[in-house]
């Protein structure tokens, strides 16, 4: 098969998360470890970070890889999703794997993938390990897809474990409280391997001491010990002035991600560091200064608050969740516009009722259905918005209410995209 006929194959044969939902996710670490055998058990050929979270492990892996890579250390990164090409899930030094590495290893484990019968997700894991230990890579930043202790990223064994925040989402599965959802997170934690959680939260702490104090792991509350003493946006950078209980860190950090929630994750992300230098890695401040300034150029890094226009202003994200939401009306209500227009679409199994109460009523909205099975049909998504006095016409895809929405701007408004990672991915 060449390149597209393998991704064909992999969408096609495999249960895949984004696609349809629960019933790809798969309640033990199986088919991974037997797929990773398969291989030489690539996953303890490389040093790696697991990054875990709610919301922020996609930006925070993305900065620990550009801090990594700017140091001089051959870095690989693992995320998900996509938003664009299959292709973003591993990167080494930024730069995607080749398509060739893909349709090889589909080729040559397409007898244990017809066996096994794995998920999308489980055989993406495998691949992202294979193509890690093959290019020795210094270390990975391995970001954990759904969950944490059942997810097949689970399968290394880091040397720094981070988990940014908890908040509710997928309680299908990972359980309807923030002390069951922070349950399955900890479940990255390691024996004698220090983690670092980002935010402390009431509910939670409790979960994250018990089980660090379980597997003897030093236990590190990031918003605890760091803190931002000033921060204020310079020509689409964040100028960050960041301290410790000792006095002033970093002053005049500039960080190219430019979401408010970007500097809850820089905290944590410099603590991350500050732990991987006791462990001997060499990460200069002359890097990280370096590295935060061009996190997108280094790491190919979208959907974050990402300014994609002006005249009028267009922006996506891809936060989803209640937590995410809260995020980007933040952010909405920190930037300057005259008239609002919010092009949303949502799936299924994400509590829609919680996220349409959050938004603004006084925005004009273009309701819209991401291209896959678990999309919630943009018709549905306008009669319940309805009923929390949010109005605006459906479309069949993003593309078509981001045209409706460019037509009925004018210069001096914003539109907002988002509601979905997948609405966002097809913008983009």
């Amino acid at each position: 098969m060449n390149y597209e006929q393998t991704l064909s194959y992999l969408y096609s044969k495999l249960p895949m998360f984004t696609r349809v939902g629960a019933s790809a996710f798969r309640k033990d670490l199986h088919n991974t470890l037997s797929m990773c055998e398969k291989l030489g058990n690539p996953q303890h050929k490389f040093k790696s970070i697991h990054v875990a979270g709610t919301n922020g492990k996609g930006s925070t892996s993305h900065m620990l890889a550009a801090i990594f890579q700017q140091a001089g250390y051959k870095t690989g990164l693992y995320t998900s999703p996509h938003l664009k090409d299959f292709r973003e899930r591993i990167r080494i030094n930024g730069v995607m794997i080749s398509e060739d590495f893909v349709t090889a290893f589909v080729a040559q484990q397409r007898h244990t993938i017809e066996k096994l019968s794995p998920s999308f997700f489980e055989v993406t894991v495998a691949l992202a390990f294979a193509c890690f230990a093959e290019e020795e890579v210094d270390i990975a930043i391995i970001e954990v897809g759904l969950g944490g202790r059942l997810d097949s990223t689970n399968v290394i064994t880091p040397v720094l474990s981070v988990i940014t925040n908890i908040s509710l989402d997928h309680t299908q599965m990972l359980g309807n409280t923030l002390g069951e959802i922070a349950g399955e997170k900890a479940g990255i934690i390691k024996p004698g391997i220090p983690v670092i959680i980002g935010e402390r939260h009431q509910e939670t702490e409790s979960v994250f001491q018990n089980k660090a104090r379980e597997t003897q792991s030093e236990i590190f509350f990031a918003d605890q010990e760091l803190e931002i003493q000033k921060a204020s946006m310079d020509e689409g950078f964040w100028d960050i002035n960041l301290a410790d209980q000792r006095g002033l860190l970093f002053e005049h950090l500039k960080l190219d991600l430019t979401g408010n929630y970007q500097l809850k994750n820089v905290i944590t992300v410099i603590r991350a560091v500050q732990e991987m230098r006791k462990l001997g890695y060499t990460l200069e401040d002359k890097a990280i200064f370096q590295a935060l300034s061009h996190v997108k150029q280094l790491t190919g890094l979208q959907g974050r608050w990402q300014l994609l226009d002006t005249n009028p202003i267009i922006i996506c994200d891809t936060g989803h969740n209640e937590a995410g939401i809260r995020e980007v009306l933040q952010n909405i209500r920190n930037t300057r516009y005259e008239h609002l227009h919010m092009v949303i679409g949502m799936v299924r199994d994400k509590d829609i009722s919680t996220v349409l109460s959050l938004l603004p009523a006084e925005a004009a909205y273009y309701f819209c259905q991401p291209d896959l099975e678990r999309a919630l049909p943009s018709e549905e998504l306008a009669r319940q918005a309805g009923h929390k006095g949010l109005y605006g016409q459906h479309y069949t895809s993003a593309s078509e209410a981001l045209s409706a929405a460019k037509n009925a701007a004018s210069e001096s408004d914003l539109i907002f995209i988002g509601g979905s990672t997948f609405v966002v991915a097809e913008v983009l």
